[in-house]
């Protein structure tokens, strides 16, 4: 049975990270997840963790200028060193805080490169993350997000991903598959995921259009969340939505999707 997780980074913003754990715990959640955890020290993540009796399931590998518009790291040809500096980092956060997934973010296709460079130098860089990450058994995932949203970059779709996994050829590594982005792409969200699912290793949703909690658009959480709970599929599923209202009021879908006793 999948394990439910909430994203600390897009939910709970209401307050400083540091006091999202305790917000999660809360409302039920025993799993939760944070793109960038490296404002806190390891030590204050562990004291929260420990606390609230909560487990960290996925962070992402530290993506440069990414996140402020640049293009940055995993796949952009001659950043190859500072990528594995922020791998190294990644791997010293995951391993102490008993983190199972690193996802790494492929980047943009910057403006003045060509496409082929940068997707050898993103093969090169998760061939490199693969072997890091199994040697502490942490999963590799990689993950793909939209063009609208983030344009130019680098993976996009299941196909695109598909590719990038032939390319790699590492049986570690998996697709993060995010609800929402491959709705944006146009891909049918659950289709994509029953013929895909062996090769995905993390799960996370939102609704479309908006980007905020499941009900609020136009995808069938009912038919996806049912497959995926009777599905071989183990992982998490995270909750990595806009909440629409306050945090603490855009969790119906929990009630309703994922029962207590099915939490996880």
């Amino acid at each position: 049975m999948s394990k439910l997780a909430v994203n600390l980074s897009m939910i709970f913003t209401e307050v400083p990270l540091i006091e999202r754990f305790a917000l999660a715990r809360e409302h039920g959640f025993q799993h939760v997840e944070i793109q960038f955890p490296y404002e806190l020290s390891i030590e204050q993540i562990q004291t929260q963790l420990t606390l609230h009796q909560l487990s960290l399931c996925l962070i992402n590998v530290p993506a440069g200028d990414l996140m402020q518009g640049g293009n940055g790291l995993a796949g952009v040809p001659g950043k190859e060193i500072e990528f594995h500096h922020a791998l190294e980092l990644a791997i010293r956060y995951a391993t102490a805080l008993n983190v199972p997934s690193v996802n790494i973010l492929a980047g943009k296709q910057p403006v003045d490169a060509d496409l082929l460079p940068c997707l050898n130098t993103l093969a090169e860089n998760l061939k490199l993350a693969c072997s890091m990450l199994t040697q502490h058994h942490i999963q590799p995932v990689f993950e793909m997000i939209n063009g609208t949203d983030m344009p130019r970059f680098l993976v996009q779709n299941i196909a695109q991903a598909q590719e990038m996994l032939e390319a790699v050829k590492h049986p570690a590594l998996k697709m993060q598959y995010d609800c929402y982005h491959m709705a944006m792409m146009g891909e049918d969200v659950l289709s994509a995921l029953q013929e895909n699912i062996q090769d995905i290793g993390h799960i996370q949703f939102a609704d479309n259009p908006g980007r905020h909690e499941p009900d609020s658009g136009e995808l069938d959480y009912t038919t996806i969340f049912k497959w995926l709970q009777h599905s071989a599929y183990s992982g998490y599923i995270a909750a990595e939505y806009r909440p629409s209202l306050a945090s603490n009021q855009s969790f119906a879908w929990k009630d309703k999707y994922f029962p207590s006793n099915q939490s996880g």
